[in-house]
C-alpha cells in the first residue's frame, strides 16, 4: 500500500509541474498569435528576398 501513496505523491507532483509550465507559457504569451505560424511557410524572409532582388539584377 506505502507503493500506491508514493505514486499518487508523484503523479501529483507532476501535474503541479505540468500546470505550472501551462501557466507560464500563457503568462508570456505563448499562446497570443495563433495566425502567423499557419503561414510562416508561405512568407518569404526579407534575407531571401533581397539575395534574389540582386542575384535578378546581375
Amino acid at each position: 500500500m506505502s507503493v500506491i501513496a508514493v505514486l499518487i505523491g508523484c503523479s501529483f507532483l507532476i501535474a503541479v509541474g505540468a500546470l505550472a509550465a501551462f501557466l507560464w507559457a500563457v503568462k508570456s504569451g505563448q499562446y497570443e498569435d495563433k495566425y502567423t505560424p499557419s503561414v510562416r511557410i508561405l512568407l518569404d524572409d526579407e534575407k531571401h528576398t533581397t539575395e534574389r532582388q540582386r542575384h535578378r539584377e546581375k
